[in-house]
C-alpha cells in the first residue's frame, strides 16, 4: 500500500486544534513516562546552514519516524511515518505547517498544565505563523476572552486580529505598543526572531504565564534575563534537547520541569495564583511523528 502523503492545503483543512492538542500531549506524556524515545535533534552540516532531523519512536502505537528540514533556504520540511510492525511507510507530510501547528499544540498544552484556570485574556508579541498557531491550538484547551497583539509591523498586527475574530471567533484588537499587549494578561505569548528583549520584565503582571518561542540563549533572547529571576517555574518540552543546544539557554536547564512531569501529576506546576509561569518551547522530538500520524488518522 502507498503511504499518504499530506501538503500544507491538506494539514490546513484535515488537522483541527483538538486532535493536534490531544496528540501532542499523549507524546509529551509517553516521553515523560519512557514509552516515547525521542534524542536529541542530529544536525549536518551543509555550507551556509544544516539539514537538521529529529526522530521518534512511540512505542505503545507501534510507530516510528523523522522529521527532516534545512536552517537556511526555503526549502519544505518532510515527515515520514513508519508501522513498526511491519516496516510500512504509511505517511508523509511535506511543507512547513504540520511544524507549525505542532508547535501551537505545545504551547497549548503548556499553557493548560501551568496557567490559571478559566478562560484567559492573551497578549501575543508576534503576527507571523508560530503566534497564529499558538492561538488556534490556544483556543482548544481554554476559552480565550480576548487577544491583544502587536508586530514589528502594524499592519500584520492589524491583519492578524482580524484572522482571530474571524476565523476563531475571538475578540481581538491590534496595539502599537508591546506593552500594551502584555500588561495585565493572563497568558503572553512572544513569538519573534528578536535577538534583544522585546518586552520588559516589570510589564508581566503577577499570575502570567509566558510562552517563549524564539531565541533564548544567554546572547540571543526576546524575553529579559530579569524575567528568569522572577519565574516561580520555568517548563520545557524537553529538557535534553535544551541541554543540546551549543549555547547555553537564558533559563538554567537544571531549573527547568518537563511538562510531561506536570501533566503526569509527578511534580506541581503552578501552586498560587499570582506565581509566574514560562515555558521555552524547545520542540520536543517524536511529537511531529505523532502529529502526522494523527492527521493520517483524521483523513481515512
Amino acid at each position: 500500500m502507498s503511504p499518504r502523503l499530506f501538503n500544507d492545503d491538506d494539514v490546513r483543512a484535515q488537522l483541527d486544534a483538538g486532535t493536534a492538542v490531544r496528540a501532542v500531549r499523549a507524546a509529551i506524556l509517553a516521553q515523560y513516562e519512557g514509552t516515547l524515545q525521542a534524542p536529541p535533534r542530529v544536525r549536518a552540516s551543509l555550507g551556509e546552514g544544516h539539514l537538521v532531523f529529529t526522530a521518534g519512536y512511540l512505542r505503545e502505537q507501534g510507530l516510528f519516524g523523522f522529521r527532516a528540514y534545512a536552517t537556511h533556504g526555503d526549502a519544505e520540511q518532510l515527515v515520514a511515518v513508519w508501522s513498526d510492525e511491519d516496516g510500512e511507510l504509511l505517511a508523509l507530510v511535506h511543507g512547513v505547517e504540520l511544524g507549525v501547528r505542532r508547535t501551537g499544540a505545545i504551547g497549548a498544552v503548556a499553557v493548560d498544565a501551568v496557567a490559571r484556570p478559566g478562560a484567559v485574556r492573551a497578549g501575543i508579541v508576534g503576527a507571523g505563523a508560530q503566534a497564529w498557531s499558538q492561538l488556534w491550538a490556544l483556543c482548544a484547551v481554554r476559552q480565550v476572552e480576548e487577544v491583544v497583539v502587536a508586530a514589528r509591523r502594524r499592519e500584520r498586527a492589524a491583519a492578524f486580529a482580524r484572522r482571530a475574530a474571524d476565523e476563531l471567533g475571538v475578540r481581538s484588537r491590534a496595539v502599537v505598543a508591546v506593552e500594551d499587549a502584555v500588561r495585565e494578561r493572563d497568558v503572553v505569548i512572544v513569538a519573534t526572531n528578536s535577538a534583544v528583549p522585546v518586552l520588559e520584565s516589570d510589564w508581566i503582571a503577577p499570575g502570567t504565564h509566558v510562552t517563549t518561542l524564539g531565541p533564548k540563549t544567554v546572547s540571543r533572547h526576546e524575553v529579559p534575563a530579569e524575567l528568569a529571576r522572577r519565574a516561580h517555574v520555568i517548563l520545557t518540552d524537553s529538557r535534553a534537547q535544551a541541554a543540546s543546544y551549543p549555547e547555553p539557554h537564558l533559563f538554567a536547564v537544571d531549573q527547568m520541569i518537563d511538562v510531561g512531569a506536570v501533566l503526569a501529576g509527578a511534580v506541581p506546576g503552578r501552586t498560587t495564583p499570582d506565581q509566574i509561569t514560562v515555558f521555552c518551547s524547545v520542540g520536543l522530538a517524536g511529537t511531529e511523528v505523532a502529529l502526522a500520524a494523527a492527521l493520517s488518522k483524521t483523513s481515512t
